[in-house]
């Protein structure tokens, strides 16, 4: 039996599309008869997570350190793992979240790299202690890890060409997707009242708020689109939102742009429901599940055809270019007016999606694993 350690001290309970993968993927892997599966967490790790129909599948290993207390964050990450790790007679440490332990004696290291967009827009990403911290730990860990694991081609070919990363210790391993058929959500018009939609059609782009997410460009559409349609931008708050409201006021649509701050599952499962389309004007994506999550739940999908964007959507989406506003005011006015384009979008959507699976990607994963363990450097 393969013993496999998951590195989940980084998981809190609004560790956003990082957290959704880690999560998802210790689902997949929990019902793997042929892998004993072992949680390493922090004090401060999510209330529901040993909640889970999983749970009773792995092993929890709880750590004495808070993911604020960053010294002794950094010290459970590149001293205590490996120790831990080795004592546990793990075959495999996988660390989910970007960075892993240097050297992790006797157990073969896999990291998730999931982009490298802190080295293509780093003052668009964070601050600069941030872009300084992650620069010095991924090319200290990643190029010593037994396997890397990335979600698409692009991030891939990035790191080849930014962190020189050998190809043959790369593999790419697609996110998956899923709709629960039981999942809580916010009735349409609990939302709609709520944020101050009314009858209003929706436009809904799920992203976190930063530069290179070029929410700006679907702000600037909205008055060439008809009244009825808003923008609603939900997400935490950053300094980037204050430029986008800003814009809103300044082009006069700023009663037409709604920005909910972090929202729950039920919430958001509410808003993929009610929208009228779902569009993503990235300009850098590492996957960009959320074009999926849309697909899944039947929203036509409009969105930039930069980086993996195009990988992920293929055919099922209406691509734009993000460096063209006029492109991007036609593909919105497009999928909102043309009845016929939509449908076939939501049909395309549904079979996009339903190729991508959170069991595909344990079995992709797992195929890493062995390969950590075949490979005798």
């Amino acid at each position: 039996m393969l013993k496999v350690g998951l590195n989940l001290l980084f998981l809190g309970d609004r560790a956003g599309g990082v957290g959704r993968y880690a999560t998802e993927l210790v689902a997949a892997l929990a019902q793997r008869d042929e892998i004993e599966l072992e949680l390493f967490t922090a004090d401060d790790e999510p209330a529901e997570l040993r909640r889970q129909p999983w749970a009773s599948r792995v092993r929890f290993t709880q750590l004495p350190v808070r993911r604020q207390q960053r010294a002794s964050y950094i010290a459970a990450t590149f001293a205590a793992m490996p120790a831990i790790a080795a004592a546990h007679r793990l075959d495999v440490l996988h660390s989910p979240a970007n960075v892993g332990p240097v050297v992790v004696p006797g157990v073969k290291s896999v990291i998730t790299v999931h982009d490298l967009i802190w080295m293509r827009a780093g003052d668009q990403w964070d601050t600069p202690a941030a872009v300084k911290a992650m620069r010095r730990s991924s090319t200290i860990t990643v190029p010593r890890a037994s396997r890397i694991i990335t979600d698409s081609q692009a991030s891939a070919q990035d790191l080849i060409e930014l962190l020189g990363v050998d190809q043959q210790r790369l593999d790419v391993v697609p996110l998956g997707v899923t709709v629960e058929g039981n999942a809580a959500v916010t009735a349409a018009p609990e939302l709609r009242s709520r944020l101050g939609l009314s009858e209003s059609r929706v436009i809904l782009c799920v992203a976190q708020k930063r530069p290179y997410k070029r929410q700006d460009l679907l702000i600037r559409a909205l008055p060439d689109l008809p009244d009825d349609v808003m923008l609603v931008l939900p997400g935490a708050a950053t300094a980037y939102e204050s430029q986008l409201r800003a814009l809103a006021g300044d082009l006069g649509v700023g009663g037409r742009v709604i920005f909910p701050a972090w929202i729950d599952d039920a919430d958001l499962e509410g808003l993929y429901r009610l929208a009228d389309c779902f569009a993503l004007p990235s300009e850098l994506e590492g996957f960009g599940l959320p074009v999926l999550e849309a697909m899944a739940r039947g929203l036509p999908v409009a969105c930039s055809n930069r980086t993996s964007l195009p990988e992920v959507a293929a055919d099922a989406a209406l691509l734009f270019d993000p460096g063209d506003q006029a492109a991007v005011t036609r593909a919105l006015a497009k999928i909102l007016e043309d009845r016929q384009l939509a449908t076939e979008l939501i049909g395309a959507g549904y079979k996009r999606a339903g190729q991508f699976s959170w069991q595909q990607t344990a079995d992709k994963t797992i195929a890493s694993y062995e390969r950590a363990l075949a490979d005798s450097s």
